[in-house]
């Protein structure tokens, strides 16, 4: 089959694993980067990247789609209510979580859920830190903003929105932070499954953000699955600076 006998809706399938092929290529651009200059610098040469990316894509599209741009958003966007706002935010973010979720299966179900573990682990260590630098440009944070500064760090990462999160035993040099409801293990348990045991990607998740928002910070692990656990939190994590 060649273009000129693409369907209507082939074309528009077809446009949507265009959008696959950029986000993948994307990457790509970013994990070789990432490996030649390390993750700080990769990260301030893909800001100068993503912010020209982004403005390109959404005014060719605006064009094709006739959509107003009001301060580089979509106007209709920024015509929704704050409700509508803060779904759209939720739907994004439960929508990386089935991501994380789908690529999981997917291995664990053809190559079994030793390797889908340790893929797990893996993409965990490159994502955590990366997640960790997005936030602290984003909220700019100084290099060394201390427990004050993980804590808001923590606020907004992904699983801040999607699952429900607390903070306590708070002082200048530490902080347990909690894991009140997660989605994965909540939705296991609804199905009557045990914990899915994640303390191996715990660690190295928990760890590696902190120590990106920190470089003094240290993560110890206060119960995560297959650890047991009180009925208040699925994971209890407790981050400090030493003296």
């Amino acid at each position: 089959m060649n273009e000129k006998q693409l369907s209507k809706k082939d074309k528009l399938v077809l446009s949507f694993e265009f959008m696959q092929r950029t986000m993948v290529h994307y990457a790509m651009w970013y994990a070789q980067v990432r490996e030649e200059f390390g993750l700080e610098r990769a990260s301030e040469i893909m800001e100068e990247a993503w912010s020209k990316s982004y403005s390109i894509q959404l005014k060719r599209l605006s064009k094709v789609l006739d959509f107003e741009i009001e301060d580089g958003l979509p106007k209709a966007l920024l015509d929704l209510s704050e409700e509508k706002v803060d779904q759209l935010r939720e739907a994004v973010a439960v929508n990386w979580l089935a991501n994380d979720g789908v690529w999981f299966q997917a291995v664990e179900f053809t190559e079994g859920m030793f390797l889908a573990k340790k893929c797990n682990d893996a993409a965990w260590g490159q994502f955590s830190p990366y997640e960790a630098v997005r936030i602290k440009r984003l909220l700019d944070l100084p290099e060394y903003p201390g427990i004050s500064g993980l804590k808001r760090a923590m606020e907004l990462r992904l699983y801040g929105t999607v699952n429900v999160q607390s903070f306590g035993n708070e002082t200048e040099r530490s902080i347990d932070f909690y894991m009140n409801n997660c989605r994965v293990q909540a939705a296991r348990k609804r199905k009557g499954l045990d914990d899915y045991p994640c303390k191996s990607g715990g660690i190295i998740e928990y760890s590696t953000f902190a120590a990106t928002i920190d470089a003094r910070i240290k993560t110890k692990v206060i119960s995560c699955p297959p650890d047991k656990h009180p009925d208040e939190w699925y994971c209890g994590w407790h981050f400090y600076i030493e003296e």
